[in-house]
């Protein structure tokens, strides 16, 4: 009797052909698994050259690198934060948290990280791109304009985003560093809190965080930043405060061109709502009318987020609601009482700042 031949039998180059194309659909799996999960990918130094062809548009450069504009194949725009070759300690940890804090939310306002790179010889961070920059050049370069209305909402939104990463992520996260030049803007202006180079996680139940040196940025960074206290998420809080007042007059706190004051922004409008000027902050602020509400409310909450005792600033939930209006806000106090001051006001000395203003 003539048995008949088992098609099904394979043989050793099959079954190996076989085990390679499993190992490739489980690979291929984890990538989809990772895009649902929103989970940050590892790209290869080549991955890079192809997204950005060979690094041929240059968005920026600063102290940690260089960015450049880049595409997936699938089209998406992405930008390319390339660091420098030679990173020192400091560096790869500011690296880590970008990857360790940022890579693990996901949020309309704040900028996505798709992956990065962290080979011998390239470490990269692969973020969404952001058409219109940064906040700061719609604050400060008069090439660059947009009405106030719009700023208000960009406020709004970058409220959001902070209260995102203190009140709804699993771990709460402290950013240490909010200013304009780190809130990105899309193609329609909706804001995006972005670099987490000096972003901490700690758990929810932590009252305070453990410093290991000097954050933030001089003229934003909360007073505690700077001195050996205790420090919690409300540092981001007295940083927000600030970044409204320049959202609120569109200028730098301290601009030595304005001819109304030579003081420093924020004491100026403490001391102009004292005195119910309210309108003459419209006035220098180039606000109109009809804006007058949103922008008392902007004065009277930014001067709540700047208090000297962190315990004294609202949380972010709190915050906006009281710029959507939804919150009555009480009438706050003097932020800057512990404050000395010379010459009627010309130099400030505090824990934090020193400048002069004439």
């Amino acid at each position: 009797m003539q048995t008949r031949r088992d098609n099904t039998a394979t043989t050793p180059l099959a079954s190996t052909l076989n085990m390679d194309w499993k190992i490739e659909m489980e690979s291929i799996n984890r990538f989809l698994d990772d895009i649902l999960k929103e989970k940050p990918m590892r790209f290869t130094p080549e991955h890079l050259k192809d997204f950005t062809r060979n690094y041929s548009e240059k968005l920026g450069s600063g102290g940690f690198g260089v960015v450049y504009k880049g595409r997936f194949p699938n089209g998406v725009q992405v930008a390319v934060k390339v660091l420098h070759k030679t990173l020192d300690r400091r560096a790869e940890e500011q690296f880590m948290a970008e990857v360790s804090t940022i890579g693990r939310t996901y949020h309309i306002n704040l900028v996505r990280l798709y992956g990065f790179c962290f080979e011998t010889t390239d470490k990269a961070l692969v973020y969404e791109y952001m058409e219109n920059g940064s906040l700061d050049k719609f604050l400060f370069d008069e090439n660059h304009s947009i009405e106030w209305a719009r700023l208000h909402e960009i406020a709004i939104g970058t409220a959001k985003g902070i209260r995102y990463l203190h009140e709804e992520c699993q771990q709460k996260i402290v950013h240490y560093d909010i200013k304009p030049g780190n809130v990105l803007l899309t193609a329609n202006f909706s804001p995006k809190v972005a670099d987490f180079g000096l972003a901490k996680l700690c758990n929810r139940e932590s009252t305070h965080v453990t410093m290991t040196g000097a954050r933030g940025t001089p003229g934003y960074a909360a007073p505690e930043l700077w001195m050996p206290l205790p420090v919690t998420h409300k540092c981001d809080v007295y940083s927000f405060g600030m970044l409204l007042f320049e959202i609120l007059g569109r200028r730098r706190n301290l601009n030595f061109q304005n001819t109304e004051s030579q003081e420093w922004f924020p004491k100026w409008v403490w001391e102009r709502l004292q005195e119910g000027q309210m309108e003459r902050i419209l006035k220098i602020s180039g606000i109109e009318q009809k804006d007058g509400e949103k922008a008392e409310r902007m004065c009277k909450v930014a001067l709540w987020c700047v208090q000297y005792q962190p315990e004294a600033r609202p949380s972010m939930s709190s915050v906006v609601r009281m710029l959507e209006g939804e919150d009555e806000i009480m009438p706050p106090t003097n932020p800057f009482a512990h404050m000395v001051w010379y010459n009627a006001g010309s130099v400030l000395r505090s824990g934090s700042t020193s400048c002069s203003s004439g």
